[in-house]
Formats: structure tokens, C-alpha cells, sequence
């Protein structure tokens, strides 16, 4: 099938899934979240695919959502419906990735971001190039993490770097998120994509029915109440999109200046 967003290919059994808006370092639309969640519960999921990777084209992985795109309004107030495009764009593809029974592995290049940080940290192994960076920038326009980071996040890093990660939005290094236990490798720009297809190409070799069930028993250990905390963040996440310091963090983040948060 082909996408507008992304891009999916499969070779034997390796299927690579590559999020494709470059000129906008790969921001989420609601298009581009339906595709990414069509493919993850579709194409990704056939028997015929053993491992996945999913990847972006051009100079980063993903920005996060696309501030200047918007969120479609509420019928009841005109509001950002955030509460419906976490619930029934975002959140199944953070899901779906965790429950696809078979190894999906993230080369991150540039930037992951805000949900794109999301997406990559939802993958079982993560490459990272030596210029990548990863950040939970939602509060620098007065929201939360959200796509899974309250969950994935902290079972990675502990209590102190989730916090600090979640408060402060800095960004996180490729060698910091290594060091950290964000990611498994880091490599070279030029060498990023060729170490990641060989580790798909080598997990698409492997006992698949093994690895799907050490996932399922690793995600029952970690994160055994994903869904009620996806359902917590969109709730809450709901909430701070009707807030005065979200319309001025977004403000002041497409008129490239300090936002003036007033704690309304």
C-alpha cells in the first residue's frame, strides 16, 4: 500500500517503516499518525515480517507533533481535542508497537522529540547516531510527556533523570541516553543505518516465537498497566491543552521567542 507520510518496505523477513515528512523533521499530523498506526497494526504485524525497524528520512528522526499544523477543535468548545487524537492516533501506535510479538528496533538520526521521543523510546532496542538527541520538550510549551514517556521513561532512567527530563525539556545526548540507559548503541552517523538493518537482518533470523515471549513477559514486568497510564496522560494532557500556558508556549514557540507562563 502506498503512504502519503511514511514509508514501508519489507525485505524477507525484515520490514522497515520509515516516518517520511522531512521538511518538517518528521512532525506528527493526524495523517501521519493514522498512517504510522496503520502499518504498525497492519503491515507490521503480518506473520511474514520477523523484526522491524522503523527509521526517519532526512536529517532527524521526529520533531514531535506539529505545532503549527494544530489539533483538530472539540464540537463542544472548539478546544484542542487532544484527549481524541492521543486516544485514537498516538496511543495505538505507542501500543501496538510494545504488542507487536516480534523484535522492533529504532535508529534514531538527529532529532526524537516530544512524541518522537515517545515513539523511539516504545521500541524494544534503540540505536542512536553519534548527532542524534533526545527530548521531553513538552513542558517548554506547558504540557506533559505523553505517548508512553511517563511509562517508558522511568523504568529506563529511574526517579531522578525522569524528573529532570520531564521539568527542565533538555536535551539528552546520544552518549548521555546511552550512559543513561535510554538507548542500547550509539554509532557513527554514516554507520547508523547499516548497523541498524544488520541487527534487524540478524533478529529476522532468530527464534521469533522466543522473542515474543520474552517481550510479552518483559512488558507484563514494566509496564504492566500501559493502557491505564496512556488513558492518565490523555486525560491530563487533555486538560493543559485548555490552558493559557499552552496557547502562549505555542505562541512564542512559532514566533521564536521565550514563552511568559503565567500558571493558568
Amino acid at each position: 500500500m502506498s503512504y502519503e507520510t511514511v514509508i514501508w518496505e519489507q525485505s524477507g523477513g525484515v520490514g522497515r517503516l520509515t516516518l517520511n515528512r522531512p521538511d518538517s523533521l518528521n512532525a506528527w499530523t493526524a495523517e501521519f499518525g493514522e498512517e504510522l498506526k496503520q502499518v504498525v497494526t497492519g503491515e507490521a504485524a503480518d506473520d511474514s515480517v520477523r523484526a522491524v525497524l522503523v527509521t526517519g528520512a532526512g536529517r532527524g528522526f521526529s520533531s514531535g507533533a506539529d505545532l503549527k499544523a494544530g489539533f483538530d477543535p472539540h464540537p463542544d468548545d472548539g478546544m484542542p481535542d487532544v484527549r481524541k487524537e492521543l486516544l485514537h492516533v498516538y496511543h495505538p501506535v505507542i501500543a501496538g508497537i510494545r504488542r507487536l510479538a516480534k523484535p522492533v528496533i529504532a535508529a534514531v538520526n538527529g532529532p526524537a522529540v516530544g512524541i518522537g521521543a515517545s515513539l523511539a523510546f516504545s521500541c524494544d532496542l534503540i540505536l542512536a547516531a553519534e548527532s542524534s538527541f533526545f527530548g521531553l520538550a513538552f513542558v517548554n510549551i506547558g504540557l506533559m510527556p505523553d505517548g508512553g514517556s511517563t511509562l517508558f521513561v522511568p523504568a529506563a532512567v529511574g526517579k531522578a533523570r525522569a524528573f529532570q527530563m520531564a521539568l527542565l525539556g533538555e536535551r539528552v545526548t546520544a552518549q548521555q541516553a546511552v550512559d543513561w540507559g535510554l538507548v542500547n548503541y550509539v554509532h557513527k552517523d554514516d554507520r547508523l543505518l547499516g548497523e541498524a538493518n544488520a541487527l534487524a537482518e540478524h533478529l529476522a533470523a532468530g527464534p521469533t516465537r522466543s522473542y515474543a515471549s520474552s517481550k510479552k513477559a518483559l512488558n507484563q514486568m514494566l509496564y504492566p498497566n500501559m493502557d491505564g497510564q496512556l488513558d492518565l496522560e490523555a486525560e491530563l494532557q487533555h486538560t493543559l491543552a485548555r490552558t493559557e500556558d499552552f496557547r502562549e508556549g505555542v505562541a512564542a514557540f512559532v514566533e521564536k521567542r521565550p514563552p511568559a507562563f503565567a500558571g493558568r
